[in-house]
């Protein structure tokens, strides 16, 4: 990645209050973010050929998170994906856990796990991984 150019992070999740406070931590950390309060509003903006990384909430209505995951694999098969949820069920780690992702995280998450797997992330994306 060119070190002029910021890295795009997308960030999809219903509570707004998460998405103001990520916006807030992946900005301090020099990140360009983009934030979308549900799945359509993501896949309706044609991003995702824009974004190196997605961060998205496991438990959304209508679209979960692995579902984004999956439509958004459909567009761009290298993008790195970071799940995060407020559940606590271990079927949802488990099936992260089958499918190819760069973080799991259940709320509240520590910030700085969450930059160092947001840097790993764009670095996958930047090598095309």
């Amino acid at each position: 990645m060119n070190a002029a150019r910021k890295s795009t992070i997308a960030v999809v999740d219903d509570d707004v209050r998460v998405l103001e406070s990520i916006e807030d931590l992946l900005e301090s950390a020099g990140h360009s973010v983009r934030l979308f309060s549900s799945p359509q509003s993501l896949l309706e903006h044609d991003v995702l050929r824009k974004i190196d990384c997605l961060i998205a909430d496991i438990g959304m209505p209508v679209v979960d998170g692995f579902e984004l995951r999956r439509r958004a694999r459909n567009v761009r098969p290298d993008l790195p994906v970071i799940f995060i949820t407020a559940r606590h069920e271990a079927t949802d780690q488990r099936r992260a856990a089958a499918e190819s992702h760069h973080g799991f995280f259940r709320k509240p998450f520590d910030a700085s796990a969450l930059l160092a797997a947001v840097a790993l992330a764009v670095l996958a994306s930047s090598r095309g991984e």
